[in-house]
């Protein structure tokens, strides 16, 4: 199967809708990703089918996790634009902050960005963890795909969104174990458990509220 039919049909997997101009769009990310991966190393994946399955389709699953219409969303810890540029692509309504330490990381993100011509979209180049209070409840949603555990990212995210805001984690299998403690199972507002496209493995999108004491 080619690439864009494999990508195609992780879409209706997903139940998601997308346009011909989106697809390419994938494959264009696709196409500078692996260029710009010899020289820079963005990703470990290697493989056109890997990096559809594992970064395209895995950040699509987060929409299942977002309200309806125009959000102010970040992705804290993004590296190469995961899960915000997949997201963004496929809802363009979203306003989407991507925070990325790494320079090479963040020069590919800008770049990407100007060739996929996309709006309402920027890069943060610096820690989640330094955010400024000018970022102080400016979010309607924070995302990630980074190795937080669910308390560190509660700890860390929780200034930076909004009353009624979300947070929401990817987690494996054995994210029961991190939501023994009272003070993270009450955070807890919903777990989607989705099987990732193509491969069936299993995947828990943590949904999370920051509770008074937190915000």
């Amino acid at each position: 199967m080619n690439t864009e039919k494999l990508l195609i049909q992780g879409l209706k997997e997903l139940d998601l809708s997308c346009s011909d101009e989106q697809i390419r769009s994938f494959m264009t990310f696709l196409a500078e990703l692996n260029k710009w991966n010899r020289a820079y190393n963005l990703t470990a994946l290697r493989t056109d089918e890997d990096i559809i399955i594992k970064h395209f389709l895995d950040s699509l699953l987060y929409i299942k996790a977002l309200p309806e219409g125009a959000l102010q969303l970040a992705d804290a810890g993004t590296g190469a634009g995961f899960p915000g540029i997949p997201i963004k692509i496929i809802r363009p309504e979203i306003n989407i902050t991507l925070i990325e330490s790494s320079r090479k990381k963040s020069s590919f993100l800008r770049h990407i960005i100007r060739t996929l011509r996309l709006a309402n979209i920027n890069v943060l180049e610096q820690r989640f963890e330094r955010l400024g209070k000018e970022h102080e409840r400016a979010y309607d949603v924070i995302v990630s795909r980074a190795t937080f555990s669910v308390k560190e990212f509660l700890k860390t995210a929780c200034p930076f969104v909004r009353k009624g805001g979300r947070l929401v984690l990817n987690k494996g299998p054995k994210v029961s174990e991190e939501l023994k403690e009272s003070d993270v199972a009450n955070a807890v507002m919903e777990i989607l458990k989705l099987r990732l496209p193509v491969k069936n493995d299993e995947r828990n999108l943590v949904i999370l509220e920051c509770t008074e004491k937190q915000l």
